[in-house]
């Protein structure tokens, strides 16, 4: 195994790949990754030759139709899974709620499976997802479905009166605010212990680090590819079924958790009476966004050049030096760890607490070193290896200990709110 500093050696070719403005430190990738370059040319192309000389000829010429399978067969290999498993389409949110109706409908299936109406979630997960759980406890409210949000390190002893009658476990692997990670197999094994499916959201996790949804058998997960995968403002997100979980829903001829056109056996028969398709493709809905799939499809096949066990050991010798930098250079000024200092504890991103989070990070935006705040108080800085240096991770602890020794987050510039954090 390479060492951090020989890890993030093996990348130096890859930060020519991205356009990374001049004077900016980007710590971000963990809400929106940079450009890549093929990403500009794979649109370019998609524009100016697939839609302004092929026109509607290139849903089959030029392959838009299977741009989501296609896509998603390559999604499949960096998050542990096979071809045929995992599909590229919609958003995070509506893939979750395809994701919870799949479980409800895998539990119905079951002869033990009476009365697990329970769906539960971690208290400190990202709010969509809960949200998505409580809409769709509305939506079903003949169902009777429960919700419980529990704290993240007591899940089995806060369930203990309810593993029974638990449907469906969702939680996001890496925690958005802290970046504390769970520890997937372990969670799982314990979640199907008790006979309810586990639902992983990696959208936090997927080109961060290896992801290995099928060597800790997950039933089903969802993710996004704004982030870390660098696919742009967006970009399709990804549902996860295990192939055992596809071929029990298409034994049963389960109704698909969205009867749109793209999951109907034949879309273009236009039969009105929905017929669901087989496999990965029950979780498609409409139109593919062709563009879209451009950008991502570009930025999956940079990705799928490098290692990502590399990739996992550039990120620790990355988020390691900068916690070590800015405890050495801001001691004293009131910055808290809230990241995990254990490494096998924690995703690719650093958070620090200040009362004064919001001010300080705009501070930082200020002076070229983009990260980002999250309420109340967390100050979050992402680290992608392709693109992120040591000599990045440094200059960034000094300016942070440059805003905090001038006070400049006191500037009423950096005070006022902006309606995105």
């Amino acid at each position: 195994m390479a060492t951090g500093s020989t890890a993030l050696t093996k990348f130096a070719g890859f930060r020519e790949q991205f356009v990374i403005p001049d004077g900016v430190i980007y710590l971000d990738g963990n809400s929106l990754g940079v450009l890549p370059k093929a990403a500009i040319a794979a649109v370019r192309r998609t524009v100016e030759e697939e839609w302004g000389q092929g026109l509607i000829r290139s849903w089959n010429t030029a392959d838009w139709v299977n741009a989501p399978r296609r896509c998603g067969d390559k999604i499949a290999r960096l998050i542990g899974a096979d071809a045929g498993e995992v599909i590229a389409c919609d958003s995070t949110s509506l893939n979750l709620f395809k994701a919870l109706v799949t479980a409800l409908q895998l539990q119905s299936l079951r002869p033990d499976a009476a009365g697990r109406n329970v769906i539960v979630s971690d208290i400190d997960n990202f709010p969509t997802d809960l949200y998505i759980a409580q809409g769709l406890q509305a939506l079903l409210a003949e169902r009777k479905l429960e919700l419980r949000f529990v704290e993240r390190h007591e899940l089995d002893a806060t369930l203990v009166d309810v593993w029974a009658r638990t449907a469906v476990v969702m939680l996001t692997q890496v925690d958005y605010r802290s970046g504390e990670r769970y520890d997937m197999a372990a969670t799982t094994r314990l979640v199907q212990s008790h006979g309810a499916l586990m639902l992983w959201d990696l959208a936090h996790s997927t080109c961060a680090f290896p992801v290995a949804l099928n060597a800790c058998n997950a039933d089903l997960a969802v993710g996004c590819t704004y982030k870390y995968v660098n696919a742009g403002p967006g970009a399709p997100a990804f549902v996860f079924a295990a192939q055992r979980h596809l071929a029990t829903l298409d034994a049963a001829a389960v109704p698909a958790p969205i009867a749109g056109w793209f999951a109907h056996e034949a879309p273009f028969a236009f039969d009105p009476t929905f017929r669901v398709t087989r496999g990965i493709e029950r979780f498609t809905v409409g139109t593919p966004p062709i563009l879209q799939f451009a950008a991502l499809e570009a930025a999956l096949d940079l990705w799928l050049t490098a290692d990502m066990a590399v990739v996992r050991e550039a990120s620790l010798a990355l988020t390691t030096r900068f916690i070590t930098e800015v405890e050495e250079q801001c001691a004293g000024m009131g910055l808290t760890l809230a990241t995990p200092r254990e490494a096998a504890l924690r995703g690719s991103q650093v958070s620090f607490r200040h009362a004064e989070g919001y001010a300080i990070m705009q501070a930082l935006i200020a002076r070229g070193v983009i990260g980002d705040f999250r309420a109340p108080d967390i100050l979050r800085f992402g680290f992608t290896p392709l693109y992120v240096t040591e000599a990045d991770v440094a200059a960034a602890a000094s300016h942070l200990r440059d805003v905090m020794q001038l006070r400049e987050y006191e500037r009423a510039e950096f005070r006022a709110r902006s309606k995105v954090t």
